[in-house]
């Protein structure tokens, strides 16, 4: 006899959600690296200096953040025959909670530093695997993160959730052997992986505001 595992509602409106995204919005792909080996080095050394546990979640939060910034174009949503563009940058990041997946959503991010935004990130996801997050926590996103790299996945491509018009996808951390200072050298790499509405953004800008995304986080002092 077969079991039959009813959905509950969050999966149902996540999935209604998902839906209507993937139906409507003619997205393209991007795919790029970046060495991440100097801002995994500086983790611990903030974690002592700050009291504060510095999450690589909280360095690519900061980093989409700074990057739609310079980019505003991919906070753009359309407005009938119009792009409109969100006056905040409010990321919204992916947690895998006991009730599915939730997205609390970071405000103004562009505004806090990068202890703000750690130490945010770390009670919103508490409070998300403990299901007390309000409606408020989980509205407005206007940019989207989604980081399966801690689960072993190497690259993937995530859905845009509505309204929002990007979502970065981050994958596994991986130590390569890489060129670099004019040698051979193991270096940690992480995959990221840009969807975009092709019919907000066009391609050279969603391409420039990942190459700045991925140069602030191999540059990660500037992000402190």
């Amino acid at each position: 006899m077969q079991k039959v595992i009813e959905l509950t509602r969050i999966q149902k409106l996540i999935g209604a959600r998902m839906f209507e995204s993937k139906r409507t919005k003619p997205c393209f792909y991007l795919e790029s690296t970046a060495d991440v080996t100097e801002l995994m080095g500086m983790r611990p050394k903030l974690r002592k200096s700050l009291g504060l546990r510095i999450t690589t979640n909280a360095f690519y939060i900061h980093a989409l953040a700074l990057a739609a910034k310079e980019y505003p174009l991919m906070l753009g949503m359309l407005d009938g025959d119009n792009i409109k563009i969100a006056d905040s940058i409010n990321v919204g990041f992916a947690v895998n909670a006991p009730q599915g997946l939730v997205v609390p959503v970071i405000r103004d991010a562009d505004t806090k530093s990068l202890a703000e935004i750690a130490a945010q990130e770390q009670r919103m996801t508490d409070e998300a695997r403990d299901n007390k997050l309000t409606l408020e926590q989980i509205e407005g996103e206007t940019i989207a993160l989604s980081n399966l790299g801690a689960y072993g996945i190497d690259s993937f491509f995530g859905i845009i959730p509505p309204p929002t018009s990007t979502i970065l996808s981050v994958g596994n951390t991986i130590p390569s052997v890489v060129a670099h200072q004019g040698g051979p050298a193991v270096r940690k790499i992480a995959s990221f992986c840009l969807v975009v509405d092709s019919r907000i953004i066009t391609d050279t800008y969603a391409a420039d505001f990942l190459k700045f995304l991925t140069e602030q986080l191999e540059n990660p002092r500037q992000l402190v």
